[in-house]
């Protein structure tokens, strides 16, 4: 709960921070592409997870530095959810629910097209391995990358961005047979609404 409690605040000041300039509010909601990771199973194998489509919602601040530049702040709800295929002889489904806050900055580079990028602090909310019972990841609050491209028309923002898991965050089976590393490998479509 404690670090739920630093993304209030991180997001918080990243509002202040820009409130000297114009401030937008607004909602967002998207797609995730992607894996979760590499399995590993002790002596036995390895191997990468399927791709499979997640989701996130949640809400952002973005604040005009100047005419062409600006900071984004995100606080999201995400959801990711992998199969690895024919581990130790069974298919299990890897499920991730997260908090993520990316602090994007961002160029207006030709009328409503931006590019932009940042780090991305993610903390770890749920953490599950089908069948097999998994102790805690080793990092709950981890730290990735994004960067991508979006076009703004009015009110209305979609962007497409890859983001990429940046620190090792292992969460080991009860009996340290299996372990998980749980970095993000993703591509994420997402569209936002200024309110």
């Amino acid at each position: 709960m404690k670090n739920v409690f630093v993304f209030f605040i991180l997001f918080s000041t990243c509002a202040i921070f820009a409130q000297d300039k114009k401030l937008t509010f607004g909602v967002k909601a998207g797609l995730n592409y992607g894996d979760n990771g590499r399995i590993e199973v002790t002596d036995i194998t390895s191997a990468r997870a399927d791709d499979r489509i997640g989701y996130h919602f949640g809400v952002f601040l973005r604040g005009n530095l100047t005419e062409s530049i600006y900071i984004k702040p995100e606080l999201q709800y995400t959801v990711n959810n992998s199969t690895y295929d024919n581990v130790a002889g069974a298919d299990l489904d890897y499920n991730i629910q997260k908090l993520d806050l990316p602090i994007l900055v961002g160029v207006s580079i030709l009328g409503p097209i931006h590019v932009f990028g940042g780090p991305a602090l993610q903390y770890m909310v749920e953490n599950d391995l089908e069948d097999v019972r998994l102790g805690d990841v080793k990092n709950e609050f981890t730290v990735g990358l994004q960067f991508g491209a979006g076009i703004q028309l009015g009110r209305l923002n979609a962007d497409i961005r890859y983001e990429r898991g940046l620190s090792k965050n292992r969460a080991e089976s009860i009996d340290e047979n299996i372990r998980v590393d749980s970095r993000p490998n993703q591509v994420i479509l997402g569209l936002a609404l200024d309110l």
